[in-house]
């Protein structure tokens, strides 16, 4: 599957952990109101970038893994748009927010060439 030994090798879970980092600590600064509404739901979508990852390329077959690639991706997409809320809301600080949507936005191009490469790989 991949010359890689370890998940954490590789660059997209490097930085889907930065990011995962980030969001946990810009949480708390929610209005108290949302700590278990949005913040929570920052938190998990966070958290399940790398999480994704990790599990997909432990799964042992390709198809496995670009499916938990998709579902990385997925919450990435789930990330820009509570994100986005936080900016309308103005919940965050808009310098917070677009550190935020940046390194997201790196994340989703770097998911998004993992698995092409997977993909041309399989000849799907």
């Amino acid at each position: 599957m991949s010359p890689l030994t370890d998940f954490r090798e590789l660059d997209a879970w490097r930085l889907a952990m930065d990011l995962a980092v980030l969001v946990l600590k810009a949480a708390p600064s929610l209005p108290p109101e949302e700590r278990f509404g949005v913040a929570a739901q920052l938190r998990r979508a966070a958290v399940s970038v790398p999480s994704n990852i990790a599990e997909g390329y432990g799964r042992g077959s390709r198809a496995d893994y670009v499916r938990f690639l998709h579902m990385s991706r997925g919450s990435t997409n789930e990330l820009s748009t509570l994100l986005l809320l936080c900016e309308r809301m103005s919940y965050l600080p808009a310098p917070t927010i677009e550190a935020l949507l940046l390194t997201n936005s790196r994340v989703q191009s770097m998911l998004h060439r993992l698995i092409a490469s997977l993909q041309r790989g399989s000849g799907q």
